[in-house]
Order: structure tokens, then sequence, then C-alpha cells
């Protein structure tokens, strides 16, 4: 009896690649939205945000937003499920697919359309859309450790977002 000749696969996939940071307090949240804010491979990324219910999100998507030079309210797309901005020479738009039910929504909003074009996507509750969106390029899990600290754990598994994670040492 010989042994199986097992062939290679044909497409070998990259594990993703992680970081961990602590964010003291909301400065620190500020501050690491405008040190992404300043990225070039983020200007036209899809950065998925995960946690729970006031783990910092929003808090988070707002510092990152004033951060590209959005002007004027920033307000939760939960209601909406999509909110656009326009941030000098770039176009963000800010998902939160926390009601998000039923995936004739995506095609029926034009999400697909919005997914294909330039600019910076950001999705809270990504996991209601997962199968309809492409892989994130950063991956942000945000975790409350107490009222004002967050453990937060960035992932990639795209070439964007590794360029991305070096800004953050391991």
């Amino acid at each position: 009896m010989t042994a199986a000749h097992h062939n290679p696969p044909i497409v070998e996939s990259t594990p993703p690649e992680q970081r961990t940071l602590t964010w003291q307090d909301e400065t620190d949240t500020a501050a690491f939205a405008a040190q992404l804010a300043a990225l070039p491979d983020a200007r036209h990324a899809y950065i998925t945000l995960h946690g729970d219910l006031g783990a910092g999100k929003t808090t988070f998507v707002r510092h990152l937003l004033r951060s590209l030079g959005v002007q004027g309210r920033i307000k939760s797309p939960t209601y909406a499920v999509v909110e656009p901005h326009e941030a000098p020479g770039l176009a963000v738009w800010h998902f939160d697919f926390y009601r998000f039910e039923d995936p004739r929504e995506w095609e029926d909003a034009g999400f697909r359309d919005i997914f294909a074009s330039e600019g910076l996507k950001l999705a809270e509750w990504p996991e209601k859309a997962a199968a309809l969106t492409p892989p994130a390029d950063l991956a942000i899990y945000i975790e409350a450790t107490d009222e004002t600290q967050r453990r937060v754990t960035l992932r990639t598994s795209t070439e964007r977002g590794r360029r991305m994670l070096q800004h953050w040492p391991p």
C-alpha cells in the first residue's frame, strides 16, 4: 500500500494578523481615530466595528469622521442603516446593520454599488450582513473593561489592512 499523494491547495489563505491595544479613555479613542484617519489606505478601506451595545463603536466613528474633516452633525445610522458623509476629497459611508434582517434590503438600497465605489466604508454590526459584504480591511473589536477603558483588537486578512496594521507594533 502506498501513501496518497496530496496536492497543496490552489489558493493558500494567509492567516489573519492582529494587534491588541488598550484605550484608557475617550482621549485614547480620539488619538487612535486620528492616527487611522492619517493613513492613506484608510481612505478607501472597509472597516468593521464589533462590540456590545455601549462598547464605543459609534463614539469611535464620530472621532474618526471628525479627524477626516467631516463637519456638522454626525448621527448614528441605527434606523437609516446608512449615513453618507463628505470629508474633504473623500466620500464616507457609515453603516449600522443592527436592524438589518433581509438580504433584499441590501440590493434594494444599492449597497452593492456603494461598496464597489471609492471611499471609506464603516460598518457597525457587520455580522448581520456578512454574507453580502466584502472581507473587512480592518476589523476593530471593542470591549469595555470598565467605565472608560476599552480593550481593542485589530484584525485583518487583506493586503490593505496589513499595511494599516503596520502602524501599531505587535
